[in-house]
């Protein structure tokens, strides 16, 4: 399935029904009046939340969308058809964006949330409602109002509590696949991956937590350069990052120091979210070595630093469990800022 996370449509309301001109025509009834029903509504654009998609492809080639329109009124006082509304499904996680302005109009997270996003236009009044003591027979009516119409820009960002971070080739896809059952293509190459893995990880409770591999990302991502600028959008909703260095490196530090300022560089705060350092790939080197490297990042960093190998399991369940109390603990400072703002209330 090809990955798409960021699309542009057009979508279009129905136009409102529009009202007629008639008379009662019955028998024994000299006097009919006027009888002309109201139009019916346009048909409006819903975009709805869920589970079912993973990306936008559905978007990539139908990019304009158009609802049905109201029904004409009738004789008798009769009012035209609601146009049928267009409920759009788009992938939990996705913002829509204002193309025009950029401005954020809804960002649906959970399953089945709805938003509408045009309106469809009012039916027009028949002119039976223009009947008044001066006006015994109005030969008028009102035509249907016209529904909105929007441009939007539909942006994915995965819904991951813990975003996988790293140069090419520091084993991110590895790491995913050996803690989850995801199977993400895998190679001794630099940009095998090409698209964002996520991989559901077991707590030792049971529960599971997302895991988002992010591919690309290399020095100057944050400008556009690279597949890294495409993907860094993904990162914005994790609460942890693991930070993967491939201890084989020329330059592990370096490495590690390009992805910070590339984080610094994006903005959005994702150089203040907590990290977690994997020092990948230690079974290629020696203990000796293992310690002078970890060494050297415990003077760089006060970040919990771990010696991994993904391939072999070493050092994982450590990594882990690191992962798992900082995102309790961010769990239980959420609850305390709850509990004080409620207290301020009361």
């Amino acid at each position: 399935m090809k990955f798409i996370d960021q699309v542009e449509v057009e979508v279009e309301a129905g136009k409102g029904g529009d009202g007629i001109v008639a008379f009662r025509r019955e028998k024994y009834v000299p006097a009919g009046g006027p009888s002309g029903g109201n139009g019916g509504r346009g048909g409006s654009i819903l975009f709805k939340a869920t589970t079912k998609l993973q990306t936008l492809l559905d978007f990539k080639y139908a990019r304009r969308f158009k609802a049905d329109d109201g029904g004409r009124g009738g004789p008798n006082n009769c009012t035209g058809a609601a146009g049928k509304d267009l409920i759009l499904e788009i992938p939990c996680g996705t913002m829509i964006y204002d193309s025009e302005t950029e401005e954020v109009i809804a960002d649906l997270i959970n399953p089945d949330d709805t938003f509408l996003i045009v309106k469809g236009g009012k039916g027009g009044l028949g002119n039976q409602h223009f009947l008044s003591n001066s006006n015994r027979a109005p030969e008028y009516a009102l035509p249907g109002l016209e529904g909105e119409i929007k441009q939007l820009r539909l942006e994915l960002k995965l819904l991951a509590e813990v975003g996988i971070i790293g140069l090419p080739n520091a084993g991110k896809s590895t790491l995913i696949s050996s803690l989850s059952s995801a199977k993400p293509k895998i190679a001794d190459y630099p940009f095998t991956t090409l698209i964002p893995n996520l991989g559901v990880v077991r707590k030792p409770t049971g529960d599971g937590t997302v895991f988002a591999d992010i591919p690309g990302l290399i020095e100057g991502a944050s400008d556009g350069i690279g597949l890294g600028h495409d993907f860094l959008r993904h990162i914005e909703r994790t609460r942890v990052l693991v930070h993967l260095v491939d201890v084989n490196s020329n330059d592990p530090i370096h490495d590690y120091q390009v992805i910070q300022a590339e984080l610094f560089a994006y903005g959005r705060g994702l150089c203040d979210r907590p990290q977690i350092i994997g020092l990948n790939k230690i079974d290629s080197i020696d203990e000796e070595s293992q310690q002078y490297i970890l060494k050297e990042f415990q003077g760089i960093s006060n970040d919990p630093i771990f010696l991994i190998s993904a391939v072999a399991g070493t050092g994982c369940n450590a990594l882990l469990q690191a992962v798992w109390n900082q995102l309790d603990l961010m769990k239980e400072d959420a609850v305390k800022e709850i509990s004080f703002l409620e207290s301020l209330h009361s």
